[in-house]
């Protein structure tokens, strides 16, 4: 087995921090290396200008991490198989995986600060050391997106605030707290801080699920009691009209996985039913929760067991 798997103390060779790879090498490059130290896969294309704007700025974070974490690059025009397999849906999609597995991740443009968070994240799971600062920020969002995954909402207001505090800018803040607006009703607030983010910066995965949260919560103000429509959804099922405004009304109550659920049932009856409405509105829905999201990750497998069966 190469040495870079021997070796309990992630340190790599220059030569092997950053690499190209392809699907047939992915299991070497990517799945065993992990067991030693993250790595950083950045699936991108020769077209993507957002890919070539992203790629520089993760090549360096990578560098000044000096062996804590690697980086895997592939195109995914050459490896379209594996995209495919791995559900990579636009790009630039970048995963991180440790211990053979996918552990964290990210999908469009993201700033250097960012970035330098994500790493420091990742440095952090593995038992690595890495910059005090990004360390310290990376810890608050951590400890933010746990209290998300809690419904702990108020819990990560105060930590978005304190990050804010010490770095202004930092979109996964003001992304976070963006989201908090919105759960709270006021979306011209949640739109107000999205503003403070600069166009170029709104592509990564934080400031798009807080956009398509505001979408949501704006859409989802016109919908009906929940008792009135789970009645008509009770009694004609093929009303597929009243089960997605039924969704809708989950989504509006904070009921995510009652929504999901409503959406891929209607998806298994008719997936074709105007124009795949159910689905595109799922897919809004993931959006909304976010990559690692525990609804969104078991609704997105559950959606390929439908398309694919």
């Amino acid at each position: 087995m190469e040495t870079m798997l021997q070796g309990a103390a992630p340190q790599a060779a220059p030569a092997d921090l950053i690499k190209d790879s392809d699907q047939t090498k992915f299991a070497k490059d990517v799945l065993e290396a992990s067991r030693t130290v993250p790595v950083i896969v950045d699936f991108w294309a020769p077209w993507c200008g957002p890919c070539k704007t992203l790629q520089p700025m993760i090549e360096k974070v990578v560098k000044e991490a000096k062996g804590a974490v690697k980086l895997v690059k592939i195109d995914i025009d050459k490896n379209q198989m594996l995209a495919q397999q791995l559900r990579i849906q636009s790009i630039p999609a970048v995963y991180a995986f440790f211990g053979g597995r996918p552990v964290d991740g990210f999908m469009g443009a993201v700033p250097e600060s960012q970035l330098k968070e994500f790493v420091a994240r990742l440095v952090q799971a593995s038992g690595g050391a890495g910059d005090p600062a990004a360390m310290e920020l990376a810890e608050l969002l951590e400890q933010a997106k746990a209290a998300v995954a809690q419904n702990d909402m108020d819990t990560a207001a105060q930590l978005y605030s304190e990050i804010l505090g010490v770095e202004p800018t930092n979109v996964v803040a003001l992304a976070g707290l963006a989201r908090y607006q919105v759960s709270l009703g006021d979306i011209e607030q949640a739109k107000e801080l999205l503003e403070q983010i600069p166009a170029k910066e709104r592509t990564g995965a934080d400031v798009v699920a807080a956009q398509a949260a505001i979408d949501l919560a704006e859409k989802a103000k016109d919908a009906g009691p929940i008792p009135d429509l789970k009645a008509k959804d009770e009694a004609n099922p093929k009303d597929f009209q009243a089960r997605l405004d039924l969704a809708m009304a989950y989504w509006a109550g904070n009921q995510k996985q009652e929504a999901v659920d409503e959406l891929l049932a209607m998806i298994k009856a008719d997936r074709n039913w105007n124009e795949a409405a159910a689905r595109q509105q799922l897919l809004k829905f993931f959006e909304a929760l976010g990559f690692t999201d525990p609804i969104s990750v078991d609704g997105r497998k559950r959606l390929s067991t439908i398309l694919f069966s």
